[in-house]
């Protein structure tokens, strides 16, 4: 797989791939029965491809997209998320290639530890995390859906969990 940085011209198909890996059908993970609506639009992953010290890599085979991962570093910390693969492409070790890239781009940012927040009844994500070598922290986040992430179906929360930069 080919790791490169998003750029703005690809924000219409980096969309369509966060809304379907997010909201979509089929896939061995999703948080559409948990929140309605769409995950991102282009207004969102424009402001976050902007932000300084952020990023949106790519995973690429053959020239077909078929992931990508939000990075930001925060002081000593990288902020991992938006962690996204076609449903027709997880379990095939689409992300587990991505975050191996992100704890790439984690060293060489000098950061010490990647932080990622993930909603806390979604197990089955978690345990894919903590199998990745990640940790719950212990703290736990509120969930504010609003216009951006879609609208909640149910009152929810985010379990904060970290790995050391390796």
């Amino acid at each position: 797989m080919q790791i490169r940085a998003a750029t703005i011209k690809g924000i219409p198909r980096l969309v369509s791939l966060v809304n379907s890996a997010y909201r979509g059908e089929g896939g061995w993970t999703n948080e559409g029965h948990l929140i309605g609506g769409p995950r991102t639009r282009s207004a969102d992953l424009d402001e976050l491809m902007r932000e300084p010290g952020g990023v949106i890599l790519t995973g690429w085979e053959r020239e077909e997209l078929t992931g990508c991962v939000y990075l930001k570093k925060e002081a000593e910390k990288l902020y991992l998320g938006m962690l996204s693969v076609w449903p027709a492409k997880q379990g095939t070790g689409v992300g587990k290639a991505l975050m191996a890239a992100g704890m790439e781009y984690a060293r060489k940012q000098g950061c010490k530890v990647i932080r990622i927040m993930v909603i806390s009844v979604r197990a089955e994500l978690i345990a894919w995390y903590e199998r990745q070598g990640f940790r719950r922290t212990g703290e736990v986040e509120p969930f504010h859906a609003g216009d951006r992430f879609g609208t909640v179906k149910q009152p929810l929360e985010l379990a904060v969990l970290e790995k050391e930069v390796i």
